[in-house]
């Protein structure tokens, strides 16, 4: 497994869904997960609540390879980011096992409340790149 900075790691991670310009974006992604790779997201507990309500024993929602995480992180970008409303920042709690790293982040308002909070546990391929993104909606 290669050597990491942790900090590094999950700033960088949570920079991409606060930059502006698509490129920079882009490279970002290409970057920080493999080729490949999965972001997985465990919706809202209402959203989850709907689902079994219709049904469905999941409502895990997944973007794979480059193409999906560049549309997942643009959008995420253009609804809460774009308008002004929000903004994303590490909680700066990460830690390791092996190849997994787990740490939060928060969606915080211009006037510097918290309006939402997440858990982000990330596999590591050998070279330290993203192969999974589980994403957890905490509140």
């Amino acid at each position: 497994m290669a050597d990491i900075d942790l900090q590094e790691l999950t700033d960088r991670y949570v920079a991409v869904w606060n930059e502006p310009d698509a490129d920079l974006r882009r490279n970002t992604i290409r970057e920080l997960w493999a080729e490949g790779a999965t972001h997985v997201l465990q919706p809202p507990q209402d959203i989850r609540q709907a689902a079994e309500g219709l049904g469905f024993i999941s409502a895990t929602l997944e973007a794979r390879g480059y193409a999906a995480l560049e549309f997942r992180v643009a959008r995420a970008y253009q609804e809460f980011v774009a308008p002004g409303t929000f903004s994303f920042s590490s909680r700066r709690n990460a830690d390791r096992l092996h190849d997994i790293v787990k740490f939060n982040w928060e969606m915080v308002s211009q006037n510097g409340e918290v309006a939402g909070v997440g858990l982000e546990i990330l596999v590591l391929d050998p070279d330290g790149r993203i192969r999974t993104d589980y994403q957890f909606i905490e509140g």
